[in-house]
């Protein structure tokens, strides 16, 4: 979503790889980006030239081969020109949690070319879905990560369930506090203070990003954006394209013109 790729003028298709749950792979031209913010760990690798990254606290801009973003970093990558593969990876799965062991303390990884030439060396030279998919797992392994990671990231057992159920049960599940805390068989307050200590996101924030990815899904199936916006329990367009600006960098409006996205469990 942040750099989408355009579906059009490409030798090879622009895609999207699942390898497993909660990973999400994408590739195409790349392009600039607005300062962000997002619930989700984010690799930009350029398959060619140069990316360049910056954040809320630091200028000028730092150039690199590749960059790992941790979740909810505020951010803004330029990588006009060039081809990028985007991943993007679920903070409570066991990929997210063997980043999180991999990266450390650090909030985002400028890599350089050394880096970044291994981790294309990962990738094929004219990705398919199926390709990609294969490619993926070694990609993340150059980096560092196993999946699952050898010591996971301890989560409260409730919010293990409530992440499981609204998973499943995409736009239906009934998101108030007191019954996610049904869910979880906490009180409300405890249940909240468990699910900020578990994800490391206060439970709104996180239930609007779940919108966010129904909302995405629905504009790159073909839904207009009133409609997504509806679906994904938006009051209306208008809120959605303000909360994609400020989470993403970019406008639903260019998620339509300028990409798939297909959302792995």
């Amino acid at each position: 979503m942040l750099l989408p790729p355009k579906t059009t003028g490409l030798a090879a298709p622009a895609g999207i790889a699942r390898p497993w749950p909660a990973v999400l792979a994408t590739w195409g031209p790349g392009e600039r980006s607005t300062l962000h913010a997002h619930h989700c760990w984010h690799l930009v690798l350029a398959l060619d030239g140069e990316l360049q990254v910056r954040t809320a606290d630091e200028s000028p801009p730092r150039p690199g081969g590749a960059i790992l973003t941790a979740p909810d970093v505020a951010h803004a990558i330029d990588a006009s020109g060039t081809r990028v593969l985007i991943v993007f990876v679920e903070p409570e799965s066991d990929v997210g949690d063997g980043l999180a062991q991999a990266l450390g303390a650090s909030k985002i990884e400028v890599m350089g070319s050394e880096t970044a030439d291994r981790l294309r060396s990962r990738v094929v030279a004219a990705p398919g879905e199926v390709e990609l998919a294969a490619t993926l797992p070694g990609v993340l392994e150059a980096l560092g990560i196993a999946a699952p990671p050898s010591s996971p990231r301890p989560r409260h057992p409730g919010v293990q369930r409530v992440l499981r159920h609204l998973r499943g049960n995409a736009g239906s599940a009934d998101t108030s506090l007191e019954a996610l805390a049904r869910v979880a068989r906490l009180s409300p307050g405890r249940f909240m203070h468990a699910f900020t200590e578990s994800t490391g996101v206060p439970l709104r924030p996180y239930l609007l990003w779940l919108k966010l990815e129904r909302a995405g899904a629905a504009i790159a199936g073909g839904a207009t954006l009133a409609a997504a916006a509806s679906a994904a329990g938006f009051a209306d367009a208008a809120h959605m394209t303000r909360t994609f600006r400020r989470m993403f960098g970019v406008s639903p409006s260019d998620l339509r013109r300028r990409s798939q996205l297909i959302q792995d469990g």
